[in-house]
């Protein structure tokens, strides 16, 4: 039986793409059979997040625990079977994804106001062709929604 002690990162790496949990020594341990084990960087070191997907990307990567003379390999996909190792992961995670929830408000603020301007330009060109094709009601129309929406 397997149960996380503790998982805390050594630190975290991120790009657009990935969140990665670099772990280390001391900073995860788990329980197997009620004996506790501490992670070994022997083989993988660390969990990459996929942000897009919110989902482990190496889940076939094993890491080692050691205790005394006695080394277990566990993959990640074992680990992600727990309920107390992915409630560690969101623990950890949650701060990256809230940074993305407020790019994408901050981007949607951003096409907001380009749509804004394009719309303000749009009624200036139509207004140009009411003068163009002399279209005095139009013109009106076009002049008045104008100074209505823009002013």
């Amino acid at each position: 039986m397997l149960n996380v002690k503790m998982l805390k990162p050594y630190y975290v790496k991120e790009d657009k793409r990935f969140i990665r949990i670099v772990l280390a020594y001391q900073y995860f341990s788990l329980f197997i059979d009620e004996e506790l084990y501490q992670f070994i960087p022997k083989e993988s070191r660390e969990i990459i997040i996929d942000r897009k997907r919110k989902r482990v990307h190496n889940v076939f990567d094993i890491f080692v625990f050691q205790r005394g003379k006695r080394i277990v390999y566990v993959s990640v996909a074992d680990l992600l079977e727990l309920p107390d190792f992915l409630t560690h992961l969101h623990s950890i995670t949650s701060p990256y994804y809230q940074e993305d929830v407020e790019d994408i408000i901050e981007e949607n603020q951003d096409i907001s106001v380009i749509i804004e301007e394009l719309e303000k330009s749009n009624l200036q060109r139509l207004i140009d062709q009411s003068l163009d094709t002399r279209d005095q009601e139009a013109f009106t129309i076009l002049t008045e929604t104008l100074h209505e929406e823009y002013s």
